[in-house]
C-alpha cells in the first residue's frame, strides 16, 4: 500500500491531469481514495467523462478553486494533493498550498512542475516563463513549515509530443511535419524528453516510492534523452527511408525570433523562450532521478516516433 493513501487531484481533466489520473487508476488498489476537484463549468461540459470516472471509483468534488471553504472541505481526509493546473493558473496553487499546510489531514503536496527545470542554472531565475513556478516554489520552501507539509517537484522536461509538432506560424521554432515529410531541426545540445503518458507513470511512482530522498526535493525525471538528428533518423527509418525536406534553425536565429516576439507582445514568445532553453541544453539534468522512484518503465524514441506517424495517418 502506498504511503499516499487518499489522493486529491486538481486539473484532472486537463492535458496532463488526465494522464496522471489514468496512472493513478491503473494502480487503484494502492489507494483508499482517489478524488478530483473540478469546477462547476467542467462538471457541466464534461458530464459524461466525469460519470465514467465515478464508475471507476473516482470521487468527483465540484467547487470553485478560489472558494477557500470548498477547498477546505475537499481536503478533509486527504493526505496527498497533486496539482496539474495549467501555466495560466499556476499562481492559484499558493492559496491551495496555504490551505493544505493548515489542514489537519494533508501532509504532501505535488505542485504542477511538469516541464522545464526552472532552477537548471543561474539564468533560470530570470526566464519569463518560469516566474509563476518560481513563486510557488518560494512559497512552499520559505513560508511553509515542513512539520505542516512536505512537497515533491516532479520535473519532467518538455513533453515529447509537443516537441515533435510544428507550431503553425512558428515553423522556424522546430518540429516534424510527417504528412509533408518536412522537418526543421534546432541546432544545439541534446534534449531530455518525457511523454505525457510517462508523466502520469512518473507521478504515480513518486507516490509509490516515497523516501527521504524524494520528499522536499526536485525529482528530475524523463523518458529519454536524444537529439533532433536522431529523431529525424528514426522518422526516416520507420518510413522506409523516404526523402524529407530538412532545414535547420540556429540558436542565434531562435534567440532573434524570441526577442522579437517578446518586444511585440506575442503569445508565441513563451514557446520560443522554452524552445531556446531546451536547445541551449537546459533539460540536461545533472542526475536523472528515475532510479529514486523505482525506475518505472517509460517510453523510448522508437515508440514515440511510431505513435506520431500513426497519429498523422489517422487524421
Amino acid at each position: 500500500m502506498s504511503l499516499a493513501k487518499n489522493i486529491l487531484l486538481f486539473g484532472a481533466t486537463g492535458n496532463i491531469g488526465s494522464f496522471i489520473l489514468d496512472a493513478l487508476l491503473s494502480a487503484r488498489s494502492q489507494f483508499t481514495r482517489i478524488a478530483i476537484f473540478t469546477s462547476p463549468h467542467t462538471a457541466q461540459t464534461k458530464a459524461n467523462q466525469l460519470s465514467k470516472l465515478k464508475q471507476q471509483g473516482v470521487e468527483v468534488i465540484t467547487g470553485n478553486i478560489e472558494d477557500e471553504e470548498a477547498v477546505k472541505a475537499a481536503y478533509a481526509g486527504i493526505d496527498t494533493v497533486i496539482s496539474a493546473l495549467g501555466r495560466d493558473t499556476l499562481a492559484q496553487q499558493i492559496p491551495l498550498i496555504r490551505l493544505a499546510a493548515a489542514s489537519k489531514d494533508v501532509r504532501w503536496f505535488l505542485p504542477s512542475e511538469y516541464g522545464t527545470d526552472i532552477k537548471y542554472g543561474p539564468a533560470s531565475a530570470n526566464e519569463k516563463p518560469h516566474q509563476q513556478k518560481l513563486k510557488v516554489r518560494t512559497y512552499l520552501e520559505d513560508e511553509v513549515s515542513r512539520d505542516d507539509l512536505t512537497f515533491s517537484y516532479v520535473v519532467t522536461g518538455p513533453f515529447a509530443e509537443m516537441y515533435l509538432h510544428v507550431v503553425p506560424g512558428l515553423e522556424e521554432a522546430g518540429g516534424w511535419d510527417v504528412k509533408r515529410r518536412k522537418a526543421i531541426l534546432l541546432q544545439g545540445k541534446d534534449i531530455s524528453l518525457t511523454t505525457m503518458k510517462d508523466v502520469g507513470t512518473l507521478v504515480l511512482n513518486t507516490l509509490l516510492h516515497a523516501t527521504a530522498e524524494t520528499r522536499n526535493a526536485a525529482l528530475c525525471v524523463n523518458s529519454f534523452t536524444t537529439t533532433p538528428e536522431k529523431i529525424q533518423a528514426e522518422f526516416e527509418r520507420q518510413l522506409g527511408g523516404q526523402a524529407w525536406d530538412v532545414s535547420q534553425t540556429s540558436l542565434a536565429r531562435l534567440r532573434e525570433l524570441e526577442a522579437a516576439a517578446w518586444d511585440d507582445g506575442k503569445p508565441a514568445a513563451t514557446v520560443l523562450t522554452l524552445r531556446r532553453i531546451w536547445t541551449e541544453g537546459g533539460t540536461l539534468y545533472e542526475k536523472r532521478a528515475n532510479s529514486l522512484i523505482g525506475e518505472p518503465k517509460v517510453m523510448g524514441l522508437e515508440e514515440v516516433v511510431a505513435n506520431e506517424i500513426a497519429r498523422v495517418a489517422n487524421l
